[in-house]
């Protein structure tokens, strides 16, 4: 595979991230560990075809389990936070602070043996946060009270995924077919955590079932497979700087099917966000002075 064509495969992760408010949104009023399990479960499936198909169960049964653990932590966290966000505060809002992870992910990247942070960092980290500021004392007419466990979520959301793809820098090369196990045992724990602490709702429209299904096969299914491909195989600067635009696309999705409102504030905000992890991944490639 060459390197293009890898980065092109690992770019359609970010438009498929794109519809994860989206997809998400039409999936109330299923719970969000419920949720978890019933998503994963479908890309879980999808990454054990593959598996099988390509005879993947020899390299995965060389992976330590440490490995294993860390991923589904990854996973599992990330979309418990993401799935109660937009549950408990406006989605437009909710979704763009979680979007802060790319930013967060390349000012911890300074933080590892053999880089610093620069000038650049610290602007596009302060751009970025002035956005989500923006977001939370003038977004939908008002800072709201009973949003505030959403927003925290969301929080949550962004440091979850940023520390997780930070960290598996640390862990080695490892296999695609990982990612297939990390979706297994995610919807594993999940479920099991929903018989626990949550009731069960099923979807009560079509459009939820539809929802419901396509979130499992493209953003929280396929995705992390074409992910794992493109930062593996492909140009990874390139990749980074293209997912800074999942918080655009994400916005403009929602406003297209009347999910949000296309307020000046919501657009400011979503421009801020973007443009302020565009500067940080400059100062990225930028060469140490």
């Amino acid at each position: 595979m060459t390197q293009s064509r890898a980065t092109l495969i690992g770019f359609t992760a970010v438009l498929l991230w794109a519809l994860l408010a989206l997809f998400t949104v039409g999936t109330a009023p299923v719970p969000p560990l419920q949720l978890n399990a019933i998503c994963f479960a479908i890309g879980g499936v999808i990454g054990l075809v593959w598996v099988s198909a390509t005879g993947g169960w020899a390299r995965l049964r060389a992976v330590p389990w440490t490995v294993y653990a860390f991923g589904t932590a990854g996973l599992f966290g990330y979309h418990f936070f993401y799935f109660s966000a937009l549950r408990l505060a406006p989605a437009a809002e909710a979704g763009l602070i979680a979007y802060l992870w790319p930013l967060l992910i390349v000012l911890f990247s300074g933080l590892l043996p053999g880089e610093r942070l620069r000038s650049g960092h610290i602007v596009g980290a302060l751009v970025s946060f002035a956005g989500a500021a923006l977001l939370l004392s003038r977004g939908s007419g008002g800072f709201s009270a009973e949003a505030l466990p959403g927003y925290i979520f969301a929080v949550l959301c962004a440091l979850t995924w940023s520390s997780y793809s930070v960290l598996s820098r640390r862990l080695g090369a490892m296999p695609t077919d990982t990612v297939a196990i990390y979706c297994v045992a995610t919807a594993v724990l999940s479920a099991v955590a929903h018989l626990v602490v949550e009731t069960t709702t099923w979807p009560e429209t079509g459009i939820g079932w539809v929802s419901v299904v396509a979130l499992g096969l493209g953003p929280v299914g396929l995705a992390f497979y074409t992910w794992d491909v493109g930062v593996k195989r492909g140009n990874i600067q390139l990749l980074g700087t293209a997912s800074y635009a999942a918080p655009l696309l994400s916005t403009f999705v929602l406003i297209a099917f009347g999910v949000a409102q296309a307020s000046p504030v919501l657009i400011l905000a979503a421009a801020l966000i973007t443009f302020g992890a565009f500067l940080a991944a400059r100062a990225g490639r930028s060469p140490a002075r």
